[in-house]
């Protein structure tokens, strides 16, 4: 189910202010106090009467927005008789299409909903910071990463060195086991004893 916006245009409303305004230019006034004149007719911001005439009014009544402004010039040239005259020639002779002023209502409304909607730049700037600060975290996080990486190959290097010269040591230390071991082997002879028995016998 559809609804009406509290604060929609209806197209009473958009007469009035059309009237107005056509009056306005008739008399040589500014726009500004029509608006004002509206808002304080329809209990609405003279800003909001503006959009409204800007935004939609307005092209409904070129025709007679033109005819105002030739009243105008006349106005100021003509007598008293010719203005009176003039005054009572109708300027809302163009009337908005029924099918065409809800389209434009509705176009509107969606508009104003949208804008409503939209993030404030307060929210987009906040957002902004937000992100800024994660990037700022997220740098510095893989910096650490980074630093903590190179130490970590730093140490295995020196553990890898370290592993190398065990190695060797333990090599040697191997060899000079088996050397030692040969030389005492050369040194120790075996022979039979009385008895029949193998005996060690120093060199």
């Amino acid at each position: 189910m559809t609804t009406t916006r509290q604060d929609a245009w209806t197209h009473d409303e958009d007469l009035l202010l059309a009237e107005v305004v056509l009056r306005h230019i008739r008399e040589g006034a500014t726009q500004l106090a029509a608006f004002e004149e509206v808002g304080r007719k329809l209990s609405r911001t003279a800003a909001a009467c503006g959009f409204r005439w800007n935004s939609h009014v307005r092209k409904q009544y070129k025709t007679g927005i033109e005819v105002a402004k030739k009243q105008r010039k006349e106005l100021r040239t003509s007598s008293p008789q010719q203005i009176s005259e003039i005054e009572d020639e109708p300027l809302l002779e163009s009337k908005p299409q029924d099918a065409q002023s809800k389209n434009a209502i509705k176009d509107l409304i969606n508009f104003l909903q949208q804008y409503e909607e939209a993030p404030s730049l307060k929210e987009l700037e906040q957002e902004n910071k937000r992100l800024s600060d994660k990037n700022r975290i997220l740098e510095e996080t893989i910096l650490k990463l980074q630093q903590e990486k190179e130490a970590l190959t730093n140490n295995l290097a020196v553990i890898e060195e370290d592993y190398h010269a065990l190695i060797e040591i333990m090599d040697r230390a191997r060899k000079m086991v088996i050397l030692q071991e040969d030389e005492r082997n050369r040194k120790v002879k075996f022979q039979m004893d009385k008895n029949g028995n193998l005996e060690r016998v120093e060199k």
